[in-house]
Formats: structure tokens, C-alpha cells, sequence
């Protein structure tokens, strides 16, 4: 198959761009299946996590359908120019990184500053979670304020700019489509237990323990973004 390797720039746009050449030019006609992740991660010489996140940018394009246990499956033209409602600064995974490293440290921050009132507003937020998930929403707005009352409990606004530009991200079109598959009541209840740990330790102003719940949250939310498809029911 003529694939050519990948130089690691950007890496899911130029995984992107290759497949959708191959796809335009014939060698995947509309109707057909992709070769399956860990086969085009193999044959590119990447991993599964950046052939996912250039799958994903595909499907939101229109080119591709994920059909979690049976395929990526290819679509009739539409017309769509490439990458248009799929490029972003980084891919899903990237950005799970970027949050590890920046919220760890925002949630030990918090644990040494935050007022009693903040204490509060953080847990009000993940209150608010746990009321939408038991009444069937989704308690993603809430999500994004309980990680900002993090930032904000810190006292630092450059931190708080950089909190809310990863959660722009967040919640684009990439990560959105991605988590998309996922999205199961397990899934929530998984992260909002994560949640609450990240509370205990800041209400219990003990910052290792907050960082390392607030670590172990988003490494968790990396894991289960990385379940392969093929395993998935």
C-alpha cells in the first residue's frame, strides 16, 4: 500500500492528509473500509493514539464514519474543503498532556491558596455534575467550571488564561467527536469519582494529594480515550 513515512510535525494533520489523498485518489472508493487502526498505525509508523486523532479529524470532516466494532468506513465526496471544521493546534491526546501537566499543578495550587469560598464554588461545581449526569444531561459545562474554579482558586490569572484556552480546545470539535465513541454513564461516573478526590485533597489542603488525584484523573481520561475501537461494544 503506498503509504510513505510520517515526519513527527503536526502529527494527526499529516496522518490526516495522507489518508485523505488515498481516499481521493482511489485506493479507498466511497463505501469501502480503512485498513484498521493498529494496521495504519504499523504501516506509518506511528502510534494508535495519533492515527485515532487523525481518523478523527477525517470523520468531522465528513470522509469517514467510525463504526465502533465494525470499521472506518469511507463516505461519498461532499464537497468539504480538507481540514475544514478539523483543524486545531493539537490533537485530543496532546491536549490530555497539556492538561496533565498545567491542572496537576493548578489543583496543588489550590490546595495551598484557595479560600473558603472557593473550596465551596469547587464543590458546588462537581455538585451540579452529579445532579445533571442522575437527570440524564450532560454535565459537561459543569466539568469545564469545576476545572476552572481550580484555576481560579489558585490566584494567578495567567494560569486561569491558560486553563480556559485547553478548555476551548476541549471542547472542539475533535475532542467532542472523539469522546463522542466513548461517551458511556460509566465514563462519567468514573471522572466524577476522579473528581472528587481532586476536592478532597484541596479541601484538605494537602497539595500532593490533589496533584496526584488530579494526575491520575486525566492520565485515566487518556486511557480510556486509548481503548482501541475494535474492543469497544
Amino acid at each position: 500500500m503506498p503509504f510513505q513515512s510520517i515526519e513527527p510535525r503536526r502529527l494527526y494533520r499529516q496522518i490526516a492528509d495522507q489518508i485523505r489523498g488515498l481516499i481521493r485518489s482511489g485506493e479507498f472508493p466511497p463505501g469501502g473500509r480503512l485498513p484498521p487502526e493498529r494496521d495504519l498505525a504499523r504501516q506509518l509508523g506511528v502510534s494508535r493514539p495519533s492515527v485515532r486523532e487523525a481518523l478523527i479529524a477525517l470523520e468531522v470532516e465528513g470522509l469517514v464514519e467510525v463504526r465502533i466494532g465494525s470499521g472506518i468506513y469511507v463516505l461519498a465526496p461532499n464537497g468539504r474543503e480538507p481540514g475544514e471544521g478539523a483543524d486545531a493546534p493539537a490533537g485530543p491526546f496532546e491536549l490530555l498532556r497539556a492538561r496533565y501537566v498545567i491542572e496537576s499543578e493548578c489543583a496543588a495550587l489550590a490546595a495551598k491558596s484557595a479560600k473558603r469560598p472557593q473550596v465551596a464554588a469547587i464543590e458546588q461545581a462537581l455538585d451540579d455534575m452529579e445532579r445533571e449526569h442522575d437527570e440524564g444531561r450532560s454535565p459537561l459545562a459543569s466539568d469545564r467550571l469545576f476545572h476552572m474554579r481550580i484555576a481560579e482558586a489558585t490566584g494567578n490569572g495567567a494560569l486561569v488564561l491558560v486553563v480556559k484556552t485547553l478548555w476551548d480546545e476541549r471542547t472542539g470539535p475533535l475532542y467532542q467527536r472523539l469522546e463522542h465513541h466513548y461517551d458511556t454513564p460509566g465514563l462519567w461516573e468514573a471522572a466524577m469519582a476522579e473528581h472528587r478526590a481532586v476536592l478532597k485533597g484541596i479541601a484538605g489542603r494537602d497539595p500532593a494529594a490533589a496533584k496526584s488525584a488530579m494526575q491520575r484523573h486525566l492520565n485515566m481520561a487518556y486511557k480510556r480515550f486509548s481503548k482501541g475501537w475494535d474492543a469497544l461494544p
